[in-house]
């Protein structure tokens, strides 16, 4: 689920910092530093290694700096906040830059394996490479500041007296059942975005002068590099993935669309061919669990519903954090810092702006994280809570790794961690929580199947475009003036959805998703969308789990912890194939354990879309 997906706006900033991204390449160099010292009056060069340590202890005092800036910014959305958070990224883009230009003159050189890893880093570890003019540098800083907070800042006035903001609208895309009011709310908020056209079009120009300053055909070229491998190699290997997955996902989009059909009929959502996307629950269409209850499933004796069990127990924001880290302790992890609960943000303040998607921030290298999430009593965000605090889990077991490490062993792994974690969020789990008194027999299964693929499955498309469509915009090969069609193409051909209404270029649809002006990267989702069930399924062997990988809870396993801490605190000090293996033994990302987790739910898919024409 993306509303609960960044790692913190903080930290994207701090990522410019060289805190979280890997390179391409293996990482086998040996040797020593090799630089040669000048001779005469001129002052010696530092070598390699002296040169990362200087990076190191400034990058941890800027890092920080910048983690509270943001933080601020993130939680008190003021004209001040804003400029105080651009003027230190611009300085930092400005400082990252010239370390990346430093680490470039010691190509060619034999250097130890940390030594060689941190180089590549300091060149890769940009998200939008800062322009060498001030005054570019300037420019994009401003921009990337200013897009994300009228971003949150955004409302939709039905009228004088009824104001909606974006969690407001997300409950009605959410719950209501009226296709009038449907399209109203997908409409209207798609009108946030419109004016950031020219200003997004301003930052990949910005960002690609930057990316060819360092050598790079474009920015998009960076992204791919983070991931220990070949560019071209990591794209073929996300085509593999998300061909793997095609045919569960069309199987569901098939049962959708035919229930679907059968509540609105065939003006609102046609019987064959693709779906409109906003009767899917959600203001993107990217999960669709909210439409669950349209489904036509017969639930089981012993079904339950955790939102209402919540509900029931009067739950408060804290009491669902606390269940949640209460899951980690389970496995033997510590209890989080005191400081986390004195300095997180649970609830929305009434009294100001703030940015409220979930996020988890690393704000000091050391033990300082801290939630910032707007929770809602419901299991959605329950959910949420468990891969949050898995970020932040993440962060405390690497903490002792130097500050260049201090990351996941990809992005990916980051999300992944938590959603695994999330997994065994089921009824075995809430058994023991003493939230539900039997596990449901297995005639319960289908029903949570069905609604965890309602988000998961439906989730897979989505993830694997959202950057594809931008690594297309980076080079170039979508122009600003086919921004909204080739967006549309993309999620047509990906996720058998189109618009409810004719969209024009005079949208921009794209920047109606946070992570768009916000320029946050999205592959990391779809990685973490395939790794989560790597991981689960690797963790419930470690817990000693015999029987349906769907049933399997590793809660209270300290064997699984154990396994999953070794992990984690290898951070990103080596590349990711060695951080998969030593959780799961292999060193391939393999899709085969959601097919294996939801095989049950194929079988019965199959037989439901008996007769029916699937595809689009």
């Amino acid at each position: 689920m993306i509303s609960r997906q960044i790692t913190g706006l903080g930290m994207l900033l701090v990522a410019l910092l060289l805190s979280g991204c890997a390179p391409q390449g293996n990482d086998d160099a040996e040797g020593s530093v090799a630089d040669a010292t000048p001779t005469g009056d001129t002052p010696a060069k530092p070598s390699a290694g002296e040169f990362i340590t200087a990076v190191e202890e400034e990058s941890l005092e800027t890092g920080t700096e910048i983690a509270r800036l943001a933080w601020i910014n993130n939680t008190y959305i003021t004209d001040d906040s804003q400029i105080l958070l651009a003027k230190a990224s611009e300085r930092a883009q400005a400082k990252s830059l010239e370390w990346a230009r430093e680490a470039a003159t010691y190509e060619g050189l034999d250097h130890d394996y940390d030594t060689a890893r941190k180089l590549r880093f300091l060149k890769q570890g940009f998200v939008l490479p800062p322009p060498a003019d001030p005054e570019f540098n300037a420019e994009l800083a401003t921009l990337r500041t200013e897009l994300p907070n009228e971003y949150s800042a955004f409302k939709y006035c039905r009228s004088d007296d009824e104001c909606l903001d974006f969690e407001a609208m997300n409950i009605i895309m959410g719950e209501s059942r009226e296709p009038e009011e449907l399209l109203e709310i997908w409409t209207e908020w798609r009108e946030v975005s419109p004016s950031y056209r020219d200003r997004y079009a301003r930052i990949i120009e910005l960002a690609n002068i930057g990316a060819n300053g360092l050598g790079f055909d474009n920015a998009g070229d960076m992204w791919r590099l983070g991931y220990d491998m070949p560019p071209e190699k990591f794209a073929a290997e996300l085509d593999g993935l998300i061909g793997q997955m095609a045919p569960l996902y069309e199987s569901l989009h098939c049962h959708v669309r035919a229930e679907l059909n059968e509540h609105y009929g065939d003006d609102v959502v046609p019987a064959e061919g693709p779906i409109p996307a906003h009767v899917l629950g959600n203001m993107w269409a990217q999960t669709w669990s909210n439409v669950y209850p349209l489904m036509g499933v017969e639930e089981g004796e012993a079904a339950y519903d955790l939102t209402e069990i919540i509900q029931e127990r009067s739950m408060a924001e804290l009491d669902m954090t606390k269940t949640a880290e209460q899951f980690f302790v389970s496995l033997g992890f510590d209890p989080l810092p005191k400081t986390f609960w004195e300095r997180s943000m649970f609830v929305r303040p009434e009294d100001r702006d703030v940015v409220c998607y979930a996020s988890a921030w690393h704000i000091d290298a050391a033990d300082d994280v801290r939630l910032k999430m707007c929770i809602q009593k419901n299991a959605e965000d329950f959910d949420t809570l468990h891969h949050e605090l898995g970020h932040n889990y993440y962060q405390l077991a690497y903490n002792d790794q130097d500050y260049m490490y201090q990351g996941g062993a990809n992005d990916g792994f980051h999300e992944a961690v938590g959603d695994t974690l999330a997994l065994s969020v089921g009824p075995t789990y809430l058994k023991e929580l003493g939230f539900i008194e039997e596990v449901p027999d297995s005639s319960s299964d289908i029903p949570l199947l069905l609604r965890s693929a309602l988000d998961k499955i439906a989730l897979l498309p989505w993830t694997y475009l959202v950057d594809q469509w931008r690594w297309r915009v980076f080079s170039g090969e979508i122009t600003p003036e086919d921004y909204n069609k080739a967006w549309w193409d993309m999620r047509l051909k990906y996720q058998g959805l189109i618009p409810p209404v004719e969209r024009t270029e005079e949208s921009f649809d794209p920047g109606a998703k946070f992570h768009v002006p916000s320029n946050v990267p999205y592959t990391r989702y779809f990685l973490a969308a395939v790794l989560q069930f790597q991981f689960h399924r690797a963790l419930c062997e470690a817990a000693g789990y015999e029987g349906p990988l769907n049933r399997c809870s590793i809660y209270g396993s300290k064997a699984a912890g154990e396994k999953l801490q070794a992990m984690l605190a290898m951070g990103a000090s080596r590349p990711w194939q060695d951080a998969l293996e030593a959780l799961t033994g292999s060193r391939e990302m393999d899709a085969t354990a959601i097919l294996d987790y939801y095989a049950p739910l194929q079988e019965w898919l199959n037989v439901q879309n008996e007769g029916r024409n699937c595809g689009w």
